[in-house]
C-alpha cells in the first residue's frame, strides 16, 4: 500500500474523507492534521453532524481498528480500560488474566465524553498521555496508532461533567462540526437515495490508502518538515498574546505552542511542502487554541467567542514576511 510519497498519501487520505463527509472541509482537514501530528482531537457539534462518520471513514482509509465507546454517567474506568479475571481449571492453578477493554484499538471514538464522571475521564486521560493502561500494577501498552477522538455536544449540558482545563489541554485541537449549507445537505440526501448508509461502512466506497505502518511513515515525514526560527517566534508571540489579552481570563500554555508547531508541520505535509509557512500557523491557531483559552465573563455575555478573541489576537500579531 501507499503512494509515491508521504505527501501524496496524505492528500489521498484527505480526498477519501471528503468523498464521504460532505461540507466539512475544515474539520476534516483538522482531524487528519492532528492524526499525522500524533495528537488527540476534540470534536464538537450537535448530534447528526458526521462526527462518528468522519472517524469511521478515517479508520477505513488507514485500514486500522476503530472502536466507539459511548460515555454515560455510570461508565466506570474498567469499562474502557479492561479488567483482570481469574481464569484456569481451579485446584490452585488459577491465575488472573487481563482482558483488554475497548480502548485497546487504533482509533477510539469517545462519544459524549463529558457525560462520564471525572474518574472515568481520568482513566482516559492517562491512556491519552502515557499511551499505556495500568491494571493491577501492570502496564499494558496501547497501539502505536492509538488516537482518541472525543465528542461533545455544545448545547446540552444537563447531566454532563465539564472537562477540566488539564484534560482539555491534552487535546491537540478542537474541530467544530456545524450544519451544512443547503446544497450540501441535499447532496447528502441524494447519496442516501443512491444507497449510502452511515451505519454500513461497505457503502462508503472507501478503499485503504495505507495502513498502520504507512501512517507511522507519514508521521516521521511530518517530523522532518523544516521550521525556521521566524515561525517559532511567530508561534511564541501568538501564544504569549493570549495570556496578555484583556478579552481572555485564561491564556494558552506552552503545550499549546508545541501543539501548534506540530499541527503546522502536518498541515505543510498535507499541502505537499517540506517547510512551514506563516499561513499554516495562522490557519490552525483557532483550532489549536479555542479550547485552551477562556473568554472574560462580561464579554461572553455579549456574545464574544473564543474564536473571535483569537482572531483579534492574530490580526494584531506581526506575521513573518520571509
Amino acid at each position: 500500500m501507499g503512494g509515491t510519497s508521504p505527501a501524496h498519501d496524505a492528500r489521498r487520505i484527505l480526498e477519501a474523507l471528503r468523498q464521504v463527509v460532505l461540507g466539512l472541509d475544515e474539520a476534516t482537514r483538522d482531524v487528519l492534521v492532528a492524526l499525522l501530528a500524533r495528537g488527540h482531537v476534540l470534536l464538537e457539534g450537535v448530534p447528526g453532524t458526521a462526527k462518528t462518520l468522519l472517524v469511521r471513514t478515517l479508520a477505513l482509509a488507514l485500514d486500522v481498528k476503530f472502536q466507539r465507546i459511548q460515555f454515560t454517567p455510570d461508565l466506570m474506568p474498567a469499562d474502557i480500560t479492561g479488567i483482570s479475571m481469574l481464569t484456569g481449571p481451579g485446584g490452585g492453578s488459577q491465575e488472573f488474566t487481563f482482558r483488554p477493554g475497548p480502548i485497546f484499538a487504533d482509533l477510539v471514538l469517545a462519544d459524549e465524553i463529558n457525560r462520564a464522571p471525572a474518574k472515568t475521564q481520568a482513566a482516559l486521560l492517562e491512556a491519552m498521555q502515557e499511551r499505556t493502561v495500568t491494571a493491577d500494577g501492570r502496564s499494558h501498552p496501547l497501539s502505536d496508532v492509538f488516537t482518541v477522538f472525543a465528542t461533545q455536544n455544545p448545547v446540552e449540558f444537563e447531566g454532563t461533567y465539564p472537562l477540566p482545563e488539564a484534560e482539555l489541554d491534552r487535546f491537540m485541537l478542537k474541530a467544530l462540526f456545524g450544519y451544512p449549507p443547503a446544497p450540501v445537505e441535499q447532496g447528502i440526501l441524494t447519496r442516501y437515495v443512491e444507497g449510502f448508509e452511515a451505519d454500513r461502512p461497505a457503502t462508503y466506497g472507501v478503499t485503504a490508502v495505507t495502513n498502520g505502518d504507512g501512517l507511522e511513515a507519514l508521521r516521521r515525514a511530518v517530523e522532518a518538515v523544516r521550521v525556521e526560527p521566524q515561525i517559532t517566534a511567530y508561534i511564541t508571540a501568538i501564544v504569549r498574546a493570549t495570556r496578555e489579552a484583556a478579552s481572555l481570563t485564561l491564556g494558552a500554555s506552552p503545550r499549546a505552542g508545541v501543539s501548534l508547531l506540530k499541527a503546522a508541520r502536518a498541515s505543510a505535509l498535507v499541502d505537499e511542502r517540506d517547510f512551514v509557512v506563516p499561513d499554516d500557523v495562522k490557519r490552525l491557531a483557532p483550532s489549536v487554541l479555542r479550547h485552551r483559552v477562556s473568554v472574560a465573563p462580561e464579554l461572553e455575555l455579549e456574545g464574544v467567542t473564543a474564536d473571535a478573541a483569537l482572531k483579534a489576537i492574530l490580526d494584531k500579531t506581526e506575521v513573518p514576511t520571509a
